[in-house]
C-alpha cells in the first residue's frame, strides 16, 4: 500500500502543476485594454508608439511633416513591422532545425518491484537494483537527412520574409499615398470656402448697391430679396463645406496615428501644377510589375509555397537523425548493494536512428494535396494582381491627363467668369441688366472657382496614384 500512495501522491502533484507552469500569461493588450475600453481618459501612452516620435503638431503643418509623422505613429505601419520581426523570427527557426539540437533530460522514476540501475555490459555481473531511480543524460541530436525538408523550409521562411519586407515598404507608399490625398484635398477645401467667403463678400457689396438703387428708384424690392436668397445659400454651403474640411482634417489626424487630437490639423503648402512627361501604358505596366512591391511580394510566396510543397513531399523519405548522450543513474536506497559496487554510474551512447513513414493514415499526401492547391491560389492571386496593376497604372494616366486638362480649362475660364461677372454688374447698375443676370454671373465664378482649385488637388493626387501605381518612390 505504501508504493500505490506513494505512485498516487506523484501522480497528483504532477497533475496540480501542469496547468500553472506559466505563472505570468500574455496580456493580449499589452496595455492598451484600458484606453480603448474608456477605463482611462485620453492622452494615455499607448503601448506600440514610439516614445520619442513626433507629438501632435501644433500649428499648420506640410506635407513632409504630416508624412513623417504618419511613418512613425501610424499602427498599420507598426503592425506590419512586427510582421517583417515575426517572419524573420520564423526563417530562423526553420534554420535552427538543421543546427544540432542539445538538451539535458533527467527524471526520476519510481517502481514497484526493484530495478537495475543501469543495464548489465557482461553476463553475470553484479549491479545495484532500487526502486527510486534518478537519471540525467546529455543529449546531441544532429538531423543528417530528411529528404530535403529542411532546406524547403529554410528557402521558404527566407522568401516569406522577403513577402513580408515588400509588404512593409508597399503599405509605406500606400500610407504617404493617403495621406498625400487627404493633404491636397484640405488644400482645396480651404480655397473652396475661401471662395465662397468672396463670393459672400461680394453679394453683401452687391447688395448694398441694391439698396442705394432701390432709394434711387432704379431697382425693385425684389431684386433685394432674390440677393438675400442667394447670400442664405452661400452661407449654408460654407457651413457645410467647413464640415467636409473638419472631416477630412479628423481622417488625416487618424492617419498620422495620433489619439483624441482635439484640435483640427491645420496644413500648409500650395498646390500648384508641374507638367510631367508620362509614359506610355505599356512601358508603365512593365515597370510596376518589375518594381511594385506587392507584386514583388506576392512572388515571394508563390516562390515560398513551392517550397513548402517540396517540404510537405520531403515527408515521404525516411529521416535520419546522429544522437548522442551521455549522463548517469542514481539508485536512491538501493534494495542491493553487492560490495565494491556503486549506487551513481555513468551511462552514454552515440546511435543513427532513422525515422520511415509506413502508415501516416493518409497525413503525408493529405499535406501535400494541400500546399500544392496553395500553390495554386498563389499563382491565381499573382495572375490577378497582375491584371490589377494594369487596371491602376491605366486609371492613373487617364486620371493625370483628365485633372491637366481640366485644370487648364478652368484656368482660363476664371478670368472670363469675371470679366463676366463685372459685365453683368455695370448693366444692371445701368438699368440695361437684371438681378438674374448678376446672380448667374456670380454663380458662374464662384463655380469656375471652385472647379479649379479641385482640379489642381486631382492633378498632385493623380500624380502621387501614379507613382504609386508604378511602385515609383512618392515625393
Amino acid at each position: 500500500m505504501v508504493s500505490i500512495k506513494r505512485i498516487a501522491g506523484l501522480m497528483i502533484g504532477v497533475a496540480s502543476i501542469s496547468g500553472c507552469a506559466l505563472t505570468n500569461p500574455t496580456d493580449p493588450y499589452g496595455g492598451m485594454a484600458s484606453y480603448w475600453m474608456g477605463e482611462t481618459g485620453p492622452g494615455v501612452e499607448l503601448p506600440g508608439r514610439q516614445a520619442k516620435g513626433p507629438a501632435e503638431p501644433e500649428g499648420p503643418i506640410s506635407l513632409g511633416q504630416a508624412v513623417h509623422i504618419a511613418l512613425v505613429n501610424n499602427p498599420d505601419i507598426a503592425a506590419r513591422r512586427h510582421e517583417v520581426e515575426a517572419a524573420a523570427a520564423q526563417k530562423d527557426f526553420a534554420t535552427g532545425q538543421a543546427l544540432p539540437h542539445v538538451s539535458i533530460e533527467t527524471g526520476y522514476s519510481y517502481f514497484l518491484n526493484a530495478q537495475r540501475v543501469v543495464p548489465p555490459s557482461s553476463n553475470g555481473q553484479s549491479g545495484v537494483f532500487g526502486r527510486n531511480i534518478f537519471s540525467g543524460d546529455l543529449v546531441v541530436q544532429m538531423p543528417l537527412f530528411t529528404g530535403g525538408r529542411i532546406t524547403s523550409e529554410i528557402r521558404s521562411a527566407e522568401l516569406l520574409t522577403k513577402a513580408a519586407e515588400h509588404r512593409l515598404a508597399r503599405s509605406r507608399k500606400e500610407l504617404v499615398f493617403d495621406v498625400s490625398s487627404l493633404y491636397f484635398n484640405i488644400l482645396a477645401q480651404e480655397h473652396v470656402i475661401e471662395s465662397l467667403q468672396f463670393s459672400q463678400t461680394a453679394l453683401v457689396q452687391h447688395l448694398e448697391r441694391v439698396d442705394h438703387l432701390i432709394a434711387a428708384q432704379k431697382a425693385a424690392k425684389v431684386d433685394r430679396l432674390r440677393t438675400q436668397v442667394r447670400l442664405a445659400n452661400l452661407e449654408q454651403q460654407i457651413v457645410e463645406q467647413r464640415n467636409i474640411r473638419a472631416v477630412q482634417q479628423q481622417a488625416l489626424g487618424d492617419l498620422l496615428g495620433l489619439t483624441d487630437h482635439r484640435s483640427p490639423l491645420e496644413v500648409q503648402g500650395e498646390l500648384v501644377i508641374k507638367q510631367v512627361v508620362l509614359p506610355d501604358p505599356i512601358a508603365a505596366i512593365r515597370l510596376a510589375r518589375a518594381q511594385r512591391e506587392d507584386f514583388l511580394a506576392a512572388r515571394a510566396v508563390l516562390e515560398a509555397q513551392a517550397k513548402a510543397v517540396d517540404a510537405a513531399r520531403a515527408a515521404q523519405w525516411p529521416m535520419i537523425f546522429g544522437q548522442a548522450s551521455y549522463g548517469g543513474r542514481l539508485g536512491v536506497d538501493p534494495s542491493e548493494q553487492p560490495s565494491g559496487s556503486d549506487r551513481l554510474e555513468d551511462v552514454g551512447q552515440v546511435g543513427v536512428m532513422a525515422d520511415i513513414p509506413l502508415f501516416q493514415g493518409g497525413q503525408i499526401k493529405a499535406r501535400i494535396r494541400r500546399e500544392r492547391a496553395n500553390l495554386s491560389v498563389s499563382r491565381q492571386r499573382l495572375r490577378q494582381l497582375g491584371l490589377q496593376i494594369q487596371l491602376d497604372v491605366k486609371t492613373a494616366l487617364l486620371n493625370t491627363e483628365s485633372a491637366y486638362e481640366r485644370v487648364q480649362a478652368t484656368r482660363t475660364a476664371i478670368d472670363q467668369a469675371e470679366e463676366g461677372l463685372r459685365i453683368e454688374r455695370e448693366k444692371y447698375v445701368q438699368g440695361k441688366g437684371s438681378i438674374t443676370d448678376v446672380l448667374d454671373a456670380q454663380a458662374s465664378l464662384l463655380f469656375t472657382q471652385t472647379s479649379y482649385y479641385k482640379a489642381l488637388a486631382a492633378y498632385d493626387i493623380a500624380l502621387t496614384q501614379y507613382r504609386l501605381a508604378t511602385g515609383e518612390p512618392l515625393k
